[in-house]
């Protein structure tokens, strides 16, 4: 009885299992074993692999069905059982013999990053865990296509067949992504951003309020303490003081200020915004050489790499204001809120704006906006072309632009022709310049009224990923590639947008220096560039770089 039962069960995968999707599906995992821009534990490269197999074996499947319902010629049932055992040994081959190379892959990459190389066990862990993904995707898409199969059949009771079958996969469809996307999907983000409000609230007994009249959080200011949020209490209390800017750069400094409003300071976006400028007036932050309107991560995170170089830079004479605008990730936010952030960006930087525009021309501080990933994105959202007509802005520094922001797009497709993809140079760079944190922009000419850089390492993916990767290979994959991009990284439809999602990510799970992480050193030349300040020699930029090169050391695994 159990030897007929099996027989049953063999039986039956025969008549299901496709023997070309099998292979393709292989194929599919042989790629995504391959290199792409951030080197991958074995537990993604399994999960990743097995969304490859199910992706490569879900679109034979669609193709026969489609296939079958053109009525073209099939092969008989018993040419399609003698084939599947044969097309599932190759495809094993086929998984086996990249599995054995995958490791070397990563490693190269890892070697790039400073990372150590890959357990001997990697190749188990992700056949393993790749197989599992797969199955459970496969199960999925096979209850999926039994729905889809009913509900044909009861629509073929008032329609012909063969449009019965069109409908009912199209009402399957519909419904799947109803489910998903408006039950699953909203759920879950409820209950992440509900997690992060309570992270974002709770204030360590070790993190107490500042005391100094001049700082956010303080009792003199406008904003509450609780009020900042997890993110703003870090990035205010971490403001470093003029003595120990001067230990560094060796020159009198004064006392840069940090100004930043949390989600729970006011009811909406105008009221968080005027509050902000109300708060940066009384801390006096009008009064200082520069002022920068930044906007941070989707958490509301302000990058020290960024801030600490500027304020060094600057002697201390900047102020910089902040709001925040989510507890969300940024990719999370970007997702499920697409306009909040652009919203947020133009709020703050339109208060502060009108505020700035209205002191005297000779007296008021120069003009900088600044964002990192989602922030970025934001920021660049935030200008108007009347404003930058009018009354511009001095600069901005945009690090890690993401690639929905449509300023960045346009300024990258206009590059010049020779110039590559990740490091676009436009034609007289008076304007705007790009940097992966190796060139000395202010040897590219003279600037214009305006500075803009943009700073992204050619391993980021929240950068470099594209929508129409599935289709066409991206242009950063042409020579020359950025130095840390793998040689043997090939473009294979629909493989490397998969890769370049998962990429995207864990494009944090990197050393400083690389993927998403950008380092304090990086950010010396641009800021350099951007706000053009006095009293420094070439020894004391390599005094700073230094300074900053051996705290990025002590933080390195």
């Amino acid at each position: 009885r159990m030897a007929r039962r099996f027989l049953h069960v063999v039986d039956w995968l025969d008549r299901r299992t496709s023997g070309v999707g099998l292979v393709t599906g292989a194929l599919f995992v042989a790629g995504s074993l391959t290199p792409s821009l951030i080197p991958r534990s074995p537990e993604i490269q399994g999960i990743l692999a097995g969304f490859c197999f199910a992706a490569g074996y879900g679109l034979m499947v669609l193709a026969g069905g489609l296939w079958r319902y053109m009525q073209l010629p099939q092969a008989s049932d018993r040419q399609a059982r003698l084939l599947v055992p044969l097309m599932g040994a190759a495809a094993l081959v086929i998984v086996t013999l990249f599995l054995i190379r995958s490791a070397q892959w990563q490693n190269d990459i890892r070697a790039v990053m400073t990372l150590p190389p890959s357990e001997g066990s990697a190749p188990l862990v992700v056949a393993g865990l790749g197989t599992a993904v797969a199955a459970a995707l496969l199960i999925v898409g096979k209850l999926l296509a039994a729905a889809g199969r009913q509900i044909s059949r009861r629509i073929a009771q008032v329609l012909p067949p063969r449009q019965a079958r069109v409908l009912g996969a199209l009402v399957t469809v519909f419904v799947a992504w109803q489910l998903f996307s408006g039950v699953l999907l909203r759920n879950v983000v409820a209950s992440v951003d509900a997690s992060a409000q309570a992270l974002d609230d709770l204030i360590p007994a070790d993190q107490v309020a500042p005391t100094r009249p001049w700082q956010t959080g303080s009792p003199q200011s406008l904003v509450a303490w609780q009020d900042l949020g997890r993110e703003g209490r870090i990035f205010v209390g971490a403001t470093p003081d003029p003595a120990a800017i001067s230990a560094v750069t060796g020159l009198p400094a004064r006392q840069p200020l940090r100004v930043y409003v949390g989600l729970n300071a006011a009811d909406s976006l105008t009221a968080r915004a005027d509050l902000a400028v109300a708060e940066l007036e009384r801390a006096g932050g009008f009064d200082r050489a520069a002022l920068v309107v930044a906007m941070p991560t989707g958490t509301g995170w302000m990058d020290p790499a960024a801030m600490e170089p500027l304020e060094h830079l600057n002697h201390g004479d900047v102020a910089t204001v902040a709001m925040q605008y989510s507890y969300l990730q940024s990719w999370i936010s970007l997702l499920v809120q697409p306009e909040q952030s652009a919203e947020a960006g133009r709020a703050l930087f339109g208060a502060v704006h009108r505020r700035w525009q209205q002191l005297p021309a000779e007296t008021r501080p120069r003009l900088y906006l600044y964002g990192l990933s989602l922030g970025a994105h934001s920021s660049q959202q935030s200008l108007r072309l009347h404003e930058m007509l009018d009354r511009p802005i001095d600069g901005a520094l945009w690090v890690g632009p993401p690639f929905v922001s449509p300023l960045w797009q346009s300024l990258t497709a206009e590059r010049d022709p020779g110039s590559p993809a990740w490091l676009p140079r436009l034609t007289t760079g008076e304007a705007v310049r790009f940097t992966d944190g190796r060139q000395v922009l202010r040897d590219g000419g003279p600037w214009g009224q305006v500075r803009i850089v943009y700073l992204q390492y050619g391993s980021d993916p929240i950068v470099f990923f594209r929508p129409d990767s599935a289709i066409r290979p991206p242009d950063w994959l042409d020579h020359p590639r950025a130095p840390e991009v793998s040689d043997d990284l090939r473009w294979y439809p629909v493989i490397t947008q998969l890769q370049l999602a998962f990429d995207m990510a864990i494009a944090l799970e990197v050393p400083m220096g690389h993927g998403h992480v950008y380092a304090p050193a990086d950010h010396i030349e641009a800021w350099l560039a951007v706000t053009d300040p006095p009293d420094w020699t070439p020894e004391r930029l390599a005094r700073l770089r230094a300074h900053f090169l051996a705290r990025q050391a002590q933080t390195m695994p």
